[in-house]
């Protein structure tokens, strides 16, 4: 499965990601977390300490690696669009409790569309995780949906939005199907999280098709007091982890 996660700032995408990533390693497949989010918090929720996750050099800011790979240098302003980047996922992961993690960080283009060496293998290591076949490759995505136009994840197997039980949440997913038919995406389905009582799921099944929706979390004060502590939400909220269960269940089953 090679999935990426997405939605707005603040719905619950890095829970999700983490634990599914955590639950697929339990089983014994080799699992890699990309990191793609500017604020990095994957790390955290996976199980390393402060110190462990503000060590980590997001690969965006390898500017050495970046001239090495793509052959740039202070004199040359050609270099290699397509650089061999296949060997640096398992060179640069970090392994959390099973799962490799991949900081990757992200590249300022100015707005203007501009491409440096970083940017560039930024995007060529970005589509090699694909090509893992036998591996799940599970991407945090930034917040927002910036990242659909720039086309970061157009070559993954499903977009899961994680959306809360309201109508700008419905909005967001509606868009995120929009843009991801723009760049070939055709699976993209939904978790809904932060769910309080049945009317939360009544108006969720209300707007979204039965066929998109894999599942929804509880809103849950162990998944919040593991965020404010720095743990990740598998070791700290059993309620939590069965209901990802549940929707990895679903996810296997397509």
């Amino acid at each position: 499965m090679k999935a990426a996660i997405t939605g707005k700032g603040g719905v619950g995408k890095t829970t999700l990601a983490s634990t599914l990533a955590r639950l697929y390693a339990a089983e014994g497949r080799t699992v890699l977390a990309a990191d793609v989010d500017p604020d990095a918090n994957l790390g955290l929720a996976l199980g390393l300490s402060e110190e462990e996750v503000n060590a980590i050099v997001p690969v965006s800011k390898m500017k050495e690696l970046a001239k090495e790979r793509t052959g740039a240098n202070d004199s040359n302003t050609f270099y290699k669009l397509n650089p061999q980047v296949s060997d640096l996922p398992d060179k640069l992961a970090k392994d959390v409790n099973g799962v490799k993690l991949l900081v990757m960080g992200t590249v300022d283009t100015g707005g203007s569309g501009c491409v440096c060496p970083e940017h560039v293998m930024l995007k060529a290591l970005l589509s090699s995780l694909v090509f893992r076949r036998d591996d799940v490759v599970i991407m945090d995505m930034e917040a927002g949906l910036e990242h659909l136009g720039r086309g970061t994840a157009s070559m993954m197997d499903r977009f899961i939005v994680v959306i809360e039980p309201g109508a700008r949440s419905i909005q967001t997913y509606t868009r995120v199907k929009e843009l991801a038919r723009d760049i070939g995406i055709t699976r993209v389905e939904v978790v809904a999280n932060k769910i309080r009582d049945e009317s939360d799921r009544d108006f969720i099944r209300s707007r979204i098709p039965a066929e998109d929706l894999l599942g929804f979390i509880s809103y849950n004060a162990e998944v919040i007091d593991a965020d404010r502590k720095g743990l990740s939400p598998y070791d700290c909220s059993p309620t939590a982890l069965e209901e990802i269960r549940a929707i990895k269940a679903k996810l296997d089953e397509k």
